[in-house]
């Protein structure tokens, strides 16, 4: 009978959290490009106290990436983190936590920055808290669609984009997680949420990468 030592069980872990990788393929036709929260409040520079400067710096990425998706037919759908149905279908237990407590207030409906070129033949899902697949139709969209592979991109990368990367992993979907086309507040948390999404969730990748995939 086999033995496995600490130092081999840590060894093997530490090695999928660096350069672990999906064996999955990547079928343009099987896959829609998910982006998550690129709105005013978050990309729009100094426009609220939740500004996100790493994600308007990789804006311009992304954007590359959803002019390439649109040109070989892989649907867009973008989410927007917004105020829906009174604040009464978000987790309650929000309004107890620090990353709640500025006091900004949205003006009005939550948008996408208007320099990423959402087209209005896109979907736009208003999502009432951190993942894309809590409480919104993305599912059945996907699935209508004949989508089970969804690459996820946008802001911020361990709270939304992480989540919804999460929860398309337990629905079956495979994820692809771009690993440049995502941004967080703090971006020393960058890598680390990767890490974790590469051992256990995600293939990820960078814009490039992707794009390849998908033209392969």
């Amino acid at each position: 009978m086999t033995t496995y030592t600490e130092e081999w069980v840590t060894a093997r872990a530490r090695s999928a959290y660096a350069h672990g990788q999906a064996s999955f393929t990547v079928r343009p036709e099987r896959t829609a490009l998910l982006v998550i929260d690129m709105q005013d409040e978050f990309v729009r520079p100094g426009w609220s106290p939740y500004w996100v400067p790493a994600a308007t710096r990789m804006a311009p990425r992304l954007r590359t990436l959803v002019e390439q998706c649109r040109a070989i037919s892989v649907p867009v759908v973008w989410t927007v983190f917004d105020d829906t149905h009174l604040g009464l279908d978000r987790p309650y237990a929000l309004q107890h936590l620090p990353h709640a407590g500025t006091g900004w207030r949205r003006p009005g409906p939550a948008g996408v920055w208007e320099p990423m070129g959402r087209r209005s033949d896109e979907v736009l899902i208003r999502k009432p808290s951190y993942g894309a697949f809590y409480d919104t139709p993305l599912d059945t969209i996907l699935r209508n669609l004949g989508r089970d592979t969804v690459v996820v991109t946008g802001t911020l990368t361990n709270y939304c984009c992480g989540t919804t990367a999460r929860q398309a992993y337990e629905r079956g979907y495979r994820v692809v997680f771009g690993s440049d086309v995502t941004a967080t507040d703090d971006q020393s948390r960058q890598e680390p949420e990767l890490a974790v999404l590469r051992k256990g969730f995600a293939l990820v990748l960078s814009a490039d990468e992707i794009a390849q995939r998908l033209t392969a």
